[in-house]
């Protein structure tokens, strides 16, 4: 039996291929807002982060977002986002390790 293919998705950031999972993706959502989609399945253009706050500071500082979600995006919303992620870092890594965890076993 051949092993799974696992989707590969690069960081906006630090242009870092990983595993899809271990990344946190921000959505454009068919109605134009822009948000955290921890759960990778939601409808809209995605753009991929590793889970690090300096990747995120680096994607506003080189307007990487606005590259890949292929829309301007405001000061307001990188602050709103910024605090999001600030938010989601500890959530996510506890997700990716309870995932590492039940790979091993």
């Amino acid at each position: 039996m051949r092993p799974r293919k696992i989707p590969q998705r690069k960081c906006v950031a630090c242009q870092r291929m990983m595993p899809k999972r271990e990344l946190i993706r921000i959505v454009r959502t068919p109605q134009g807002e822009i948000e955290i989609d921890l759960t990778g399945k939601k409808a809209g253009r995605g753009a991929y982060l590793c889970g690090q706050a300096s990747c995120f500071k680096l994607a506003k500082k080189t307007k990487a977002f606005e590259r890949a979600l292929k829309v301007p995006v405001e000061p307001a919303i990188y602050d709103r986002l910024e605090a999001e992620f600030i938010r989601v870092e500890d959530e996510f890594a506890a997700g990716k390790e309870r995932a590492d965890d039940d790979d091993d076993g």
